[in-house]
């Protein structure tokens, strides 16, 4: 629990202090019935107020991530039931499958330095870059989804000069090579700035967020996170009994 908080990134220091200890959780640091370190010190740790760390502890209890046990401290909580996710759908089908009208707004086509763990997760060195896009999709008008996608170039080298108004990145990167592995994480969170700017949000409010990592013959091919208005989306699943 040693990393530094990024204070450059535009997030509320409560939420940072969140993120941190749902990575630590999902990297597998912090396990099951193990005692998540105790505000005191995670106030020394992170170099934040007691009031930031309380905060973040709290509506990480509210989640379901944590269990909080007055006089002991807090835990992390029982893994949940997983719904399988597996088919990956274009939004613009499911919107149009609905009767509306589906637009979309590219907001960011770049090339960038990844983080380190963006490094260890494509398995590229150092110094590699990847492709990054943040796209809006609208349903009739209405922001429903902020795409955020990390793109290894030797996979869709054509990414950043891709015409997405004509074909979704999503059906894009299916015609190059559908997924062989895929790795779903779904959770709740509130929206930050950003992100309430681009889903339009008067005031902060609470996001549906999903995290989707695909491979294609064991490489890691993709990272994209999906956002969405937490009161007006649902996720279903549906399998066929074998």
């Amino acid at each position: 629990m040693s990393r530094i908080l990024d204070r450059k990134a535009p997030l509320p220091l409560y939420q940072k202090v969140k993120e941190h200890i749902v990575d630590q959780v999902r990297r597998g640091h912090l396990k099951h019935g193990v005692r998540v370190p105790s505000e005191n010190e995670l106030v020394e740790q992170l170099g934040v107020s007691r009031m930031t760390v309380h905060r973040a502890l709290r509506e990480l209890s509210e989640a379901g991530v944590i269990d909080r046990v007055v006089g002991v401290g807090s835990f992390v909580s029982a893994p949940k039931a997983q719904t399988e996710l597996m088919e990956l759908r274009d939004i613009a089908d499911d919107i149009k499958a609905r009767g509306n009208r589906h637009t979309q707004a590219v907001k960011t086509l770049e090339s960038v330095r990844p983080k380190p763990e963006h490094c260890a997760y494509f398995d590229i060195p150092r110094g590699f870059r990847l492709f990054h896009s943040v796209i809006v999709n609208f349903e009739d008008g209405v922001p429903v989804q902020v795409e955020d996608r990390l793109v290894l170039p030797s996979f869709a080298p054509t990414y950043l000069s891709h015409d997405f108004l004509a074909v979704p990145s999503t059906r894009f990167l299916r015609s190059i090579a559908d997924a062989t592995k895929v790795e779903h994480t779904v959770y709740a969170s509130t929206a930050d700035a950003d992100t309430c700017a681009l889903l339009e949000f008067r005031e902060p409010r609470s996001v549906m967020i999903l995290t989707r990592r695909t491979w294609v013959e064991e490489k890691a091919v993709t990272l994209s996170t999906f956002t969405y208005p937490g009161d007006t989306y649902s996720l279903v699943s549906k399998r066929t009994a074998e």
